[in-house]
């Protein structure tokens, strides 16, 4: 069976109680105090909303920026393309 601890985890004004891999508690934490540091600047930018908003808020943000970038992925897609070309003329130069 893994190793499993329990922990509580306070996001936003409650407190989560979870059951992790000792091994993730570090990760876990540090993921929890970014959400708790988003969660309080957009209290201070936004003033008047309800912690639902701010949730709301804070995890759209973390979702874009795990997307890439609409011209990150062009990038990608043309860099792939030049590694082909490349790789199709190394072929050509071996087979002659």
């Amino acid at each position: 069976m893994q190793n499993l601890i329990s922990i509580n985890l306070p996001v936003g004004d409650r407190s989560y109680r979870l059951r992790i891999k000792a091994e993730d508690e570090e990760t876990v934490r540090k993921m929890a105090k970014k959400m708790n540091d988003q969660l309080n600047q957009f209290k201070s930018q936004y003033p008047g909303k309800d912690m639902q908003d701010y949730l709301a808020m804070s995890l759209l943000t973390f979702v874009t920026e795990e997307q890439p970038s609409h011209a990150q992925v062009a990038a990608d897609h043309d860099t792939e393309a030049f590694l082909s070309r490349i790789e199709a003329s190394i072929e050509k130069g071996l087979m002659d």
